[in-house]
């Protein structure tokens, strides 16, 4: 499909509407032209003498839709009405071509209830939200009610010190890369090498990053070891990072530890103990899917009963708070076959099961396959999921959406009362710092007294964050320089 911009350039939001009924579509984007052949939607703004005129006229297989509106040419937020004003009319024109209706409706960002509960802050009232996001965002009364029951889980957890923040230490390594998977990981059969190598500057990343969090009072509140798949690690390797985050922050008011054992084929008795042993309160051990077949398919070297062994295995060793992770949509799953899986989950009753829904993006090997899943029954999969896990006891505490996700749908994590993981909710609502360490981490620093954030990206690739480490140590100063202009 072919966008055309006139009178404006507002691709960024009008491209994520778009994107919500084609998803793992490209497109192409013309500027100030007011043809062209095929699908084509033309967005274009009009200014007169007091008003703008925004037109949408969508062309879909012969079909065509038009739908125009005025915007006040004094408005003080004219720009930003101009744009919302195009994305809405770009919607429903999309929407009676396509007989699609998004369940999230017009809400692209990936934080729907982050931007609810800011609405809250700022004193509306529930219904006044539903009505807001309902007539003018178009989002379903299901998904409204769903968002708002998570608001209401996280209210309690939304108010963490000032400085108090959470360290990340990615370990982006996996045995293989899974079909669907866009992280930056390496296959550690092909990667291997590096590891040596990278334990030794994670661990000198981390002795740096905690004398600047000192300096700076900042107080470790969660830790939260991802990837990739830490466990790909040897036991010594792990525990050597752990001791390292141990040795130089003070941990001993951390309120959760939780390290990503992931997938069943990296797990050993040893590699738990050693988890456990460095201090951690919290692990996931995810399958994914409980179907032998689907996880063949998605590029998964290990079985349901090599995970099931492995969540036995934790069990015996002591771990009390075990997260699994789901994904609705995988190729090859079918309704039934997904049903067995949340079943099976909530039999095995850990403290928390998190399911997502496929979604494509652009540097995974299953992108150029979108024809496959798009059919799938992704719907039914995660309402059949939703009602399961609340009948079991979970209840959702976060949630996020991604771009190119099937039937526009949403990624929730649900829990047992007490099990929430403050860091997930942390890092979702944008409310803690998160200073972040390794390979492809992204360091998130929060100014509450402006309200301001800021990124800082560490290198991505393993190779790089090894060579480069000097270099990238000196981008430290910009964590100094972002706290010292904070109250």
């Amino acid at each position: 499909m072919t966008l055309i911009f006139s009178g404006n350039s507002f691709k960024y939001e009008v491209e994520a509407v778009a994107k919500l009924f084609f998803p793992g579509e490209s497109f192409d984007f013309l500027y100030e032209q007011q043809f062209a052949d095929g699908d084509v939607c033309i967005i274009r703004r009009k200014k007169c003498k007091n008003y703008s005129f925004c037109f949408v006229t969508a062309k879909l297989d012969g079909k065509r839709k038009r739908r125009c509106c005025k915007v006040k040419n004094n408005d003080t937020n004219y720009e930003r009405l101009c744009e919302q004003t195009l994305c809405r009319l770009l919607f429903l024109c999309l929407k009676e071509l396509t007989g699609i209706s998004p369940p999230w409706g017009m809400l692209t960002g990936i934080r729907p209830v982050a931007f609810i509960n800011k609405l809250i802050d700022n004193g509306m009232t529930k219904d006044e939200i539903k009505k807001s996001l309902s007539e003018d965002f178009f989002a379903s009364t299901e998904k409204l009610d769903f968002a708002f029951e998570i608001s209401d889980v996280q209210r309690p957890f939304l108010n963490p010190a000032k400085n108090s923040f959470s360290l990340y230490i990615s370990i982006p390594f996996c045995p293989s890369r899974c079909s669907y998977c866009s992280f930056v990981s390496h296959s550690i059969e092909s990667a291997g090498r590096l590891v040596p190598d990278y334990v030794e500057k994670l661990c000198e990343e981390i002795s740096i990053t905690a004398e600047i969090a000192d300096k700076l009072g900042l107080v470790p509140d969660t830790v939260y070891i991802g990837g990739g798949t830490p466990t790909s690690l040897e036991a010594g390797q792990l525990f050597r990072i752990m001791e390292a985050a141990a040795k130089n922050f003070n941990l001993s008011g951390v309120r959760e530890y939780t390290v990503e054992a992931g997938r069943a084929d990296t797990i050993t008795e040893e590699k738990l103990l050693a988890i456990k042993n460095a201090g951690a309160t919290r692990i996931s051990i995810n399958p994914q899917t409980m179907n032998d077949d689907v996880l063949k398919a998605i590029g998964r070297k290990h079985t349901f009963e090599q995970f099931l062994d492995a969540y036995i295995l934790a069990r015996r060793l002591g771990f009390s708070n075990i997260n699994m992770d789901l994904i609705a949509g995988l190729p090859t799953d079918t309704f039934e076959s997904f049903k067995a899986s949340v079943d099976k989950a909530i039999e095995l009753n850990p403290e928390s099961i998190t399911v997502h829904t496929l979604t494509l993006k652009r540097s995974s090997n299953l992108f150029k396959d979108f024809g496959k899943v798009k059919d799938n029954p992704v719907e039914e999969m995660v309402s059949y999921s939703q009602k399961a896990l609340k009948t079991a006891g979970y209840r959702p505490y976060y949630l996020y959406r991604q771009k190119n996700t099937l039937d526009n749908l949403e990624n929730a994590g649900y829990s047992k009362k007490g099990y929430e993981s403050l860091y997930n909710i942390f890092i979702m609502e944008e409310i803690q710092t998160i200073l972040a360490v390794g390979a492809g981490a992204s360091t998130k620093l929060v100014d509450f007294s402006k309200g301001n954030i800021k990124r800082v990206y560490n290198y991505k690739f393993p190779y790089e964050y090894i060579s480069r480490f000097d270099n990238l140590m000196e981008r430290k100063q910009e964590i100094i320089d972002f706290f010292k202009g904070v109250d």
